[in-house]
């Protein structure tokens, strides 16, 4: 962790990112890989860089915000860095739903923020509920459909308890295209049902995926979902729709989605214990497969981060050599 942190920080402030903003960067990176997220973890960090030559990444700004009402914040996140104005955006309604019980931001014009459960999971810790939602490229055909015309979408939500937070986090496609990335850089196969190929045929080939489709999950309910996603963050934050929505897998467009975040205060200490309770009768559900106990959204993911701060983090042997040559560039 300690080198993969150093080597991640001397790329990004050799290419012009303020230590600050360049630690909040490593850190989103991080924290995914430590969660089993590799999709949104250091493979990114080369694209970031290539954003910030090819200025279409600004790593020094925090966007600037205009309050559209006394609960609503507009923020143009003016090409920045994705979680560094993620943050900016999170603090400042964070601090207004205090006031109101309830604020919402519609952030445009920023880069991909990465994993959105690290966002949930801490606005939960200090007694919050957070609504996140975001848009991407189209990587996702449409239910019945051979062509990629809508976004993965993601959602998550951050629920305080008394204990660990309940936190979810999840895309509206069957798998994220950064997994389909990570599979092809280790050369794996991927599952009957994720994607299809550059010609709309079904596909198990990582590699001819990234040229196809991903599938919604859930059939025509994920579909619906992530076109009803699309639609909603549009309509907030005035962002592109379907394939006109650019910059978050390539290192030249600039990046015209839609984030948006709605923070709610929580309720009282005795509904956080209750909340815990019932968490604890879930996972204490009889398991329908034997050895594999039941889980709630966020324990596999915390699980996963406390096995790899002790064993470390495993990397394509591709994906590190790029970061250390980033890094030696910097030297």
């Amino acid at each position: 962790m300690g080198e993969a942190w150093e080597v991640c920080m001397r790329a990004l402030e050799q290419a012009g990112t303020p230590a600050g903003h360049a630690a909040t960067q490593t850190n989103l990176l991080l924290e995914a890989e430590l969660r089993g997220r590799a999709s949104h973890g250091l493979l990114r960090l080369p694209r970031i860089i290539e954003r910030i030559h090819n200025g279409v990444a600004d790593p020094k700004t925090r966007g600037k915000a205009v309050w559209r009402s006394p609960a609503f914040l507009d923020l143009d996140g003016e090409r920045g860095l994705g979680p560094v104005i993620a943050l900016a955006a999170l603090d400042q309604i964070r601090e207004r739903a205090r006031e109101t019980g309830i604020a919402i931001a519609a952030v445009s014009n920023n880069n991909h923020i990465g994993m959105l459960a690290l966002y949930a999971e801490q606005v939960a810790r200090e007694g919050q509920i957070l609504l996140a939602l975001s848009t991407s490229e189209a990587l996702v055909h449409p239910w019945g459909g051979r062509r990629a015309l809508i976004g993965t979408n993601p959602i998550a939500i951050g629920v305080p308890t008394e204990d660990e937070p309940f936190v979810l986090d999840m895309a509206t496609s069957q798998v994220a295209m950064g997994k389909i990335h990570d599979y092809a850089n280790h050369g794996r196969a991927l599952e009957p049902g994720w994607a299809l190929d550059g010609a709309g045929n079904p596909t198990t080939d990582a590699a001819a995926a990234k040229s196809g489709a991903l599938a919604p999950f859930g059939e025509a309910k994920g579909y619906a979902l992530g076109l009803a996603f699309e639609l909603l963050v549009a309509s907030l934050t005035a962002s592109a729709l379907g394939t006109a929505v650019k910059g978050t897998l390539d290192s030249s467009a600039a990046c015209n989605k839609g984030d948006v975040f709605i923070v709610v205060e929580a309720g009282s200490g005795a509904v956080a214990a209750r909340i815990s309770a019932y968490l604890d009768e879930i996972r204490a559900c009889p398991a329908l497969l034997p050895g594999r106990s039941v889980a709630v959204p966020g324990d596999r993911a915390r699980a996963e981060r406390r096995q790899r701060l002790e064993a470390g983090i495993e990397l394509a042997d591709d994906v590190w050599h790029r970061i250390l040559d980033l890094a030696q560039c910097a030297a």
